[in-house]
């Protein structure tokens, strides 16, 4: 069946969370050189991802909610500017300790900025769309995985780290032009949309249980991401010249796989969640089986990357139609759940590296985040209902 076409307001979005999705990715690539001249060890310097994802988390809801009230085009444009003053500050600081404070700033910015961008999608698109338009904005983040991060690690490469955060602080300027031109206006004379209403909203039990399967996913996904390039240097054996190409494998597969949720998150979204979820967790745990082989990474790069942003992507779309009640809320606690992930994830990762283990482990530590997901709806479903019950479904 024919689906109708998304207002160009969409995708218009979407390139702006590209420039965003390059900023919370790119340091994957850059960990090693940022370590190096700041004279931080690695895992330290993996918290940078950690801190962007802590400023995400937080800054979701109570973004959110300062920028309930105001127009919409003033918003994104507003977090946009914050955004870009962040990566102009990071690029010319000698702190390690100031430059994880920019992190933290640019994801607040990049936090109101999703808010408010769902908030606006979900508004103009028809009620059974919500999946297919999400995915659009999740498509600029995969975008960023393929194009924005491995085009980071080359001009870290070329240039030093510091042109990655120059080249993103460019980036975002077309965006905010493009923002500031073809966002619509707010309708005069709408009723204010209640924070007090909405919050009530998003207390569903059933709510909360895929918001926790959202960060457990997204945590597993992260952790491995996050110490990609030496799991595939040091434990791979892969040249330190092809990190950006291998990236950019996982950001294909993840611009697959959040196709394959723009496909299927509005109609069948169980399926996904189940087999999905189930082949995610054995992925991880085959990957940490096999990191010493090069030519098992190649393969299982990408198809991991497929998997997490299929599971993920629904996950979101399934926040989405579980909090109806709470539009311009309810983008923000799943931006936050899956955040809380992204933080905690690498910080686990750290951990374990710290501890002795070897690089490898991270991916470990995915698998069992994953299997911990399952397990949780497993029990769920022995409860009662599951936590995509056909009712929400359009």
């Amino acid at each position: 069946m024919h689906q109708p076409s998304l207002p160009p307001v969409v995708p218009l979005l979407g390139t702006a969370v590209f420039a965003q999705g390059t900023s919370e990715f790119m340091v994957a690539g850059l960990v090693p050189d940022i370590a190096s001249e700041m004279s931080v060890s690695i895992p330290a310097a993996g918290l940078l991802t950690s801190a962007f994802a802590v400023g995400m988390a937080v800054g979701a809801p109570l973004m959110a909610l300062l920028a309930m009230r105001w127009p919409r085009r003033l918003a994104l444009a507003a977090f946009l500017v914050a955004f870009v003053l962040a990566h102009v500050v990071a690029a010319l600081t000698g702190s390690f300790e100031v430059l994880v404070a920019t992190r933290v700033v640019g994801a607040l910015a990049n936090a109101g900025f999703l808010a408010v961008g769902l908030a606006t999608v979900t508004s103009i698109v028809p009620a059974d769309a919500k999946g297919r338009a999400l995915a659009v904005l999740l498509a600029g983040t995969t975008i960023a995985c393929v194009a924005g991060v491995p085009g980071g690690a080359v001009l870290g490469g070329l240039w030093g780290w510091r042109s990655a955060f120059w080249a993103v602080a460019l980036l975002c300027i077309p965006a905010l032009v493009a923002v500031l031109t073809s966002v619509p206006r707010d309708h005069a004379g709408t009723t204010p949309p209640s924070a007090r209403g909405e919050l009530r909203a998003l207390r569903r039990p059933q709510l909360l249980v895929v918001l926790l399967l959202g960060a457990l996913v997204n945590g597993a996904t992260f952790c491995s991401f996050t110490f990609l390039a030496p799991v595939l240097t040091d434990v791979s054996g892969i040249a330190a010249g092809w990190v950006p190409a291998m990236l950019a494998l996982f950001g294909g597969g993840a611009f697959l796989g959040v196709r394959l949720a723009a496909r299927w998150s509005d109609t069948r979204p169980g399926p996904v969640l189940a087999l999905g979820g189930t082949v995610l967790a054995v992925g991880w745990a085959a990957f940490a089986l096999t990191a010493g082989n090069a030519v098992a990474a190649v393969v299982l790069v990408p198809l991991m990357g497929t998997l997490a942003f299929a599971v993920g992507g629904t996950l979101i779309a399934r926040v989405l139609y579980a909090a109806s009640g709470a539009p311009n809320l309810a983008g923000s606690f799943a931006t936050a759940s899956l955040n809380i992930g992204a933080a905690v994830g690498p910080w686990i990762g750290g951990i374990v590296i710290g501890a002795g283990l070897d690089l490898s482990s991270p991916l470990w530590v995915s698998a069992a985040l994953v299997a911990a997901a399952l397990a949780i709806v497993v029990l769920e479903r022995a409860a009662g209902p599951w936590v995509t019950p056909r009712t929400s479904c359009p």
